[in-house]
């Protein structure tokens, strides 16, 4: 209908210019308004098309953005870095987003770690509910039931707990529990190197026998001591 409105604007053009001389002004003036119309209405029926490619491209970029260069499922695998293996991993899903900003490897259906040192003895098995891997950092992110197990036997359990690859260190603001073999440490906050022989916690809220019954969560919040427990645990 706006094609049709267009071509009678041109029609009435055409026929003003038959118009007689004494009729020029007025002829001049009517040929001003009927151009502007005329271009008035090309930009309403192109204007909308540009609009919508663009925002239709805005999206598609956005959407691409977002999407996985690669997912994979019953996963198993030896991870090495600079020739040397540094962890083992077993996932049920693991996605790759290589470009998101920051990029990352995701593991949301849990993760199995096993850690190794330069001669690959094992240092520590490392399992969690959720795990986002930062590549460029060198930086992983633990969440949900996590536990590690270390070479010397040593238990952590926690919510949250970061490594730190190139910093050498593994460390957390959230609750942690530690089982040694004859006693059991909790408090909050937590800093380790990577072997976890040396460790500190920051806010510790008791020292137990592995007789004792340690406190939950809850509990260690309402008996937070403030001084710190720092362990060598090397052998």
């Amino acid at each position: 209908m706006q094609l049709l409105s267009v071509a009678g604007l041109v029609k009435l053009l055409l026929s003003d210019k038959k118009m007689s001389t004494n009729q020029t002004g007025k002829t001049y003036l009517s040929f001003i308004n009927i151009t502007a119309a005329f271009l008035a209405a090309v930009m309403f029926v192109l204007f909308p098309s540009c609009t919508g490619k663009k925002k239709n491209l805005a999206d598609a970029i956005s959407e691409n953005d977002t999407l996985p260069s690669m997912t994979s499922k019953g996963v198993t695998t030896l991870i090495s870095d600079s020739g040397i293996t540094r962890y083992k991993i077993v996932t049920e899903e693991w996605i790759i987003h290589d470009k998101k900003e920051p990029p990352c490897w995701a593991f949301e259906k849990g993760v199995y770690l096993e850690k190794f040192d330069s001669l690959f003895h094992k240092d520590a098995s490392i399992q969690a509910d959720t795990a986002y891997y930062y590549e460029k950092k060198k930086l992983w992110e633990l969440k949900g039931n996590v536990e590690i197990l270390s070479q010397n036997g040593d238990k952590f359990n926690t919510e949250l707990l970061f490594w730190h690859e190139k910093e050498k260190r593994i460390y957390s603001d959230k609750f942690i529990r530690i089982e040694q073999e004859d006693k059991i440490l909790t408090g909050y906050g937590f800093e380790s190197n990577q072997e976890l022989t040396e460790y500190q916690i920051f806010n510790n809220t008791g020292i137990f026998t592995i007789k004792d019954e340690a406190p939950t969560q809850a509990q260690s919040m309402d008996s937070l001591k403030t001084d710190s427990i720092k362990t060598d645990r090397k052998q």
